[in-house]
């Protein structure tokens, strides 16, 4: 499914009414429409009062279309209208006029004092009073509102996107409605996938309110769900180099996880050959933890890090993988550093890029448009403000239009881990992950990313496909081992051990694409 921008949402209404001609109050009667039937389908309605608050733009004329067809199934609709009803305009100015023939109980958001009376005596609340274009901190009533609504306890369905939440970055300004349910009108916004937004909507349900496929599928839209395809299927006759032979470059005195969780992942989630270069002095403890791991011990620092003079060798054996790994736990040692930067510059075959690997290139990033094979590389909020030299903050307000830029101006195909991951490729493509959960926010989660992603590679997907089957695997995992034992107490070698059944589950879904996880898509 694709996502979209709050801009490019607003281009796609236009379209569908000044090329396609359909007209604005049709769209605004299918969106309410399917609203309605969300609600009516999870709520009783006959006899029931619910309490419609709307401003006074489309999200708001939305809104009283939900109100008029309430009234028709046997329902007590009250509105309470923010704003001047004469800002109403086109579709939201048509039954605005319904409404006052209709005889609907209205009150004015004057008089937001009697409001808690309302919520007191109500059995539903219908969020109509922002939507999608909220560009500055909710304040005064319409932040009294939101907070009275939020205190009152009663269900909630909104409107497009919870009131409060921003359309393109799912950030609450100053305060936001907390919903049950929210149905999205054309496509999901940006700002109903990434969070704090995806919390604050609840259950989200999509409609494409009579857009024709011409506009939801649109190849300028380069933001969708991420929904790789299937696992190809395993080489009966295989042996170990048929399913990938990778080398990982990592690992430091003090850092004996790192290294072992990203070589044993790729071998858990069905990777063939595992080759881990790291500082001979903790080799005999990690071959302890994973003695199935090849290893090619290497000359250290004094620090007990990789040295420079391993360059040469470790350049000869990756060239001679499908893939490499470089940086979990490699530590910030300046020489380390200079090795990570001088082996990107040549390695001649698929790179992922992680971890200490990440602040090494940062500080020439520009290595990376000249390298010779296709680049990955896997940043937390932190790596991804000293790679592009701006702040957390700022790649928090703009994160889909950061990756964008950042992965066209390296050439690089870029994951920005979190909540929701991003996975942003060269060409302006964005994938939005939307499985795993907070249980996976452990130090060594993505050190098995690392792995997982290499193993798809291994497995026969393009590179491209392979990122983002191993983020969704990777999620998958994450997943289990939260229902398995919770996700308070997850770790990484949790994750780590429920790979293969994260793969084993994908193997046996169904051919055809199954829904978005959290998703449901109305007609």
């Amino acid at each position: 499914m694709k996502i979209a921008t709050v801009s490019q949402m607003r281009a796609m209404d236009r379209q569908a009414i000044e090329k396609f001609a359909i007209p604005e109050t049709l769209l605004m009667e299918n969106a309410g429409g399917a609203a309605y039937r969300v609600l009516r389908d999870r709520f009783a309605v006959a006899g029931q009062r619910v309490l419609i608050c709307s401003g006074s733009g489309n999200n708001g004329g939305d809104g009283l279309v939900v109100a008029r067809k309430i009234l028709s199934d046997g329902g007590h609709p009250q509105i309470l209208l923010l704003g001047d009803p004469a800002r109403y305009r086109g579709a939201s100015a048509v039954n605005w006029k319904i409404i006052q023939k209709l005889g609907i109980d209205v009150l004015t958001g004057d008089s937001v004092s009697a409001l808690e009376a309302r919520l007191d005596s109500c059995d539903l609340v219908v969020d109509a009073i922002l939507g999608t274009g909220l560009s500055k901190p909710v304040t005064g009533r319409y932040a009294e509102v939101i907070e009275r609504i939020n205190a009152a306890g009663c269900p909630v369905i909104s409107l497009d996107i919870p009131s409060g939440i921003h359309g393109d970055n799912g950030r609450i300004m100053e305060t936001a409605i907390r919903a049950d349910l929210t149905v999205t009108f054309g496509l999901p916004k940006v700002g109903n996938l990434l969070y704090p937004g995806y919390h604050y909507g609840g259950q989200l349900y999509a409609t494409h309110i009579g857009f024709p496929p011409d506009l939801t599928r649109s190849a300028e839209l380069k933001i969708a769900l991420n929904a790789p395809p299937a696992l190809p299927a395993r080489d009966p006759a295989g042996h170990k180099g048929t399913f990938g032979d990778a080398l990982f470059i990592a690992g430091a005195a003090g850092y004996y996880g790192a290294p072992y969780l990203a070589a044993r992942s790729f071998l858990k989630a069905g990777g063939g050959y595992a080759r881990l270069a790291a500082p001979s002095a903790i080799i005999p403890t990690v071959a302890g933890l994973g003695p199935e791991i090849v290893f090619l011990p290497q000359a250290e620092t004094d620090s007990g890090s990789l040295a420079l003079s391993n360059h040469d060798p470790l350049a000869a054996a990756a060239a001679a993988r499908d893939m490499v790994v470089v940086g979990p736990g490699l530590s910030l040692d300046v020489e380390t550093a200079s090795l990570v930067r001088n082996l990107v510059k040549t390695i001649p075959v698929p790179l992922l890029i992680d971890g200490d690997g990440i602040t090494a290139i940062s500080q020439s990033p520009e290595i990376l448009r000249q390298r010779p094979a296709d680049t990955v590389m896997t940043p937390h909020l932190g790596e991804m403000a000293r790679l592009t030299g701006t702040s957390v903050d700022a790649i928090k307000n703009d994160p889909v239009g950061i990756v964008q830029k950042t992965a066209a101006q390296l050439k690089t195909t870029i994951v920005l881990k979190g909540a929701h991951s991003l996975i942003g490729f060269p060409d302006q493509r964005v994938c939005i992950n939307t499985n795993g959960s907070h249980g996976m926010a452990t130090a060594g989660s993505g050190d098995v990313l690392t792995g997982a992603i290499a193993a798809m590679a291994g497995a026969g997907l393009d590179l491209d496909m392979a990122v983002c089957k191993g983020v969704a695997l990777h999620g998958a995992a994450g997943d289990i081992a939260a229902e398995a034992i919770g996700a308070d107490g997850v770790t990484a070698v949790d994750i780590l051990n429920h790979l293969p059944e994260a793969v084993r589950r994908d193997r046996i879904a169904r051919e055809d694409t199954p829904p978005a996880p959290g998703i449901v898509t109305l007609v």
